[in-house]
């Protein structure tokens, strides 16, 4: 080693491209960027735990008829409005296994209420992978097979059932399907207009620029609750579920756009300016080429965590209009759609679980923004 004048130290050795010393060292400096991002990511605890709830709830989409004891329209006459019941394992301090205990309605005249009263003299044990009602496994294939199933003679409301005496439990399973894919649907919607508004109005500018953001102030003036209620309302009354379903999602997805054109214009303006997409156009790149190869992937990061914090947003807007009557109607089966059954404030003090539909609803959106605050934070390349 040598010291400089300015008293730094050097190693007067030629460089040798054998020498590994630093990268094992150092060999982070080494990892790809996914595995950077990774780590990053992992440090994010509230993000990596709701990532992987997220990840099986998604997963457990196409199983939610296996997972659910009953149909999501499946009647219970002697069961209306029934309180949760617990599966219990101890009977009279044995251990027998998971059992309920059968319940019998009574009407109380003088309050106007259902109530009702447990015979804990008789356990009722519960199958397992049994057949119960038909469903669609994958939404096409017919099956009886559930994964549990209430005892003949006796009920398994995990929690509780409704004023139709249908399993609020197997509805939330089944509403899973319709409240979280509206989310993916409309933010598909979203991020196609809005990545071509904003990528064609932040490259090109001019007139081009002056009409797209003309539009953006025009839609970003109108109200937004009342606006969603008109265009729902719109929808013919006599469309079947899917129809109305599809529709909702492109009507969330198209009034979501605006926020994110604005900002892949304002990264576009800054991106044009660059070294490799001025090179680019000398070398006579189309501009198709140079958005989608050159600019896109240098705003990528920021798609991925605005799609995250995005999608929650769908989800409540469908919540918002189904449970005002004016989204998914009744055969379908959301969580909104559950949730006007609640509106009566009277019946959620006496029946409190009919309001159940709102925790995972509450879940599933703190979920998504805490996982797009983790992306947003590993997937920034200044971050440390």
């Amino acid at each position: 080693m040598s010291i400089q004048s300015d008293g730094r130290y050097v190693d007067p050795a030629p460089y040798s491209p054998d020498d590994q010393g630093a990268r094992i060292d150092h060999p982070e400096f080494d990892a790809p960027g996914w595995v950077l991002i990774w780590r990053r990511f992992k440090k994010h605890k509230l993000g990596l735990i709701s990532g992987v709830f997220l990840f099986l709830s998604y997963l457990m989409l196409p199983f939610m008829g296996f997972i659910a004891p009953y149909t999501a329209k499946e009647r219970d006459a002697d069961h209306l409005y029934a309180p949760p019941q617990s599966i219990s394992f101890m009977h009279e301090g044995k251990f027998i296994g998971p059992h309920v205990y059968k319940t019998t309605a009574i009407a109380d005249l003088e309050n106007f209420r259902w109530t009702y009263e447990q015979d804990t003299s008789e356990p009722a044990h519960l199958s397992f992978f049994c057949h119960g009602s038909e469903y669609r496994l994958f939404g096409l294939f017919k099956s009886t097979r559930h994964l549990f199933c209430a005892p003949e003679g006796a009920t398994v409301f995990l929690f509780g059932s409704d004023r139709l005496g249908r399993d609020v439990f197997s509805r939330i399973l089944y509403g899973a399907q319709l409240s979280l894919t509206v989310g993916l649907i409309g933010i598909c919607v979203s991020f196609v207009l809005g990545i071509t508004f904003g990528s064609l109005a932040g490259y090109f500018g001019g007139r081009i620029d002056w009409t797209i953001q003309r539009l953006i102030e025009v839609l970003r003036s109108l109200p937004e609750l009342p606006l969603w209620l008109a265009l729902s309302a719109a929808v013919p009354s006599h469309w079947g579920p899917v129809s109305v379903f599809f529709i909702i999602s492109f009507i969330l997805g198209l009034l979501d756009w605006p926020g994110l054109a604005r900002a892949v214009r304002a990264k576009f303006l800054s991106l044009r300016e660059e070294d490799y997409v001025q090179a680019a156009e000398m070398m006579g790149a189309k501009p198709s080429r140079i958005i989608t190869r050159h600019m896109l992937p240098n705003f990528s990061s920021h798609l991925i965590a605005s799609a995250m914090l995005s999608i929650p947003a769908m989800i409540l807007g469908e919540t918002a209009l189904s449970f005002l009557g004016l989204g998914l109607r009744a055969p379908a089966v959301s969580w909104g759609v559950m949730l006007n059954d609640a509106q009566n404030l009277a019946a959620i003090e006496i029946y409190p679980w009919t309001a159940i539909p709102m925790i995972p609803i509450i879940l599933v959106v703190l979920a998504f923004n805490f996982l797009g605050d983790g992306l947003r934070d590993s997937l920034d390349p200044y971050q440390t």
